[in-house]
């Protein structure tokens, strides 16, 4: 049996995984987008459930300490989005979420532009945006950093009291905390 050379061209390798990182970047924020926080916010649960590594790295320009595994960063999200639903079902609260893709060049990086924006039933809004940036491993996220905050607050949202959005601080305080696209929950 004759042992042949094989050459594959490695710019092809990277182009296939710009385009499977880009692939499923979109995959992911369409997920987001479509999902209805006043129906429920286990929905995002099971969304970061299948695109998140187990071994994920999330950190941002406002944390010192990056937060490390699976389960501690859903632990976060549910803290944050389960008052948010509450606040949505029951409260009243419109939710809105937009999303603009942000061109890059490493193969396996995506970034993303992101605002949220909350409007109470009195009129009063709390806007915060922010800018992800995500490493892919195949179809997984092993690494986001969130930075460049801006709007009412930041992505922790301390000066922005939701209880505020119906002219009282009795609501509860969310804890956690990119084509245009936009979702807009109730």
């Amino acid at each position: 049996m004759a042992n042949e050379l094989s050459i594959v061209p490695t710019h092809n390798l990277d182009h296939d995984l710009y385009a499977s990182s880009q692939a499923w970047e979109r995959a992911l924020n369409t997920a987001i987008l479509q999902a209805n926080i006043s129906e429920s916010f286990e929905e995002y649960l099971e969304i970061f459930d299948e695109f998140y590594a187990d071994e994920v790295e999330v950190s941002s320009e406002t944390e010192e300490e990056p937060i490390r595994g699976k389960a501690r960063v859903q632990s976060l999200i549910a803290n944050f989005l389960g008052p948010l639903h509450i606040m949505a079902e029951i409260g009243g609260l419109l939710v809105s979420v937009r999303q603009t893709a942000i061109p890059g060049d490493a193969a396996d990086e995506t970034h993303s532009a992101w605002t949220l924006e909350l409007v109470g039933v009195s009129g009063r809004s709390c806007t915060v945006s922010w800018r992800a940036l995500r490493k892919w491993n195949g179809s997984r996220i092993v690494y986001e950093y969130h930075y460049d905050y801006g709007g009412s607050t930041t992505l922790m949202m301390p000066n922005c009291n939701p209880g505020s959005l119906w002219g009282s601080a009795r609501a509860a305080k969310p804890r956690f905390g990119q084509s245009e696209q936009r979702h807009n929950g109730r």
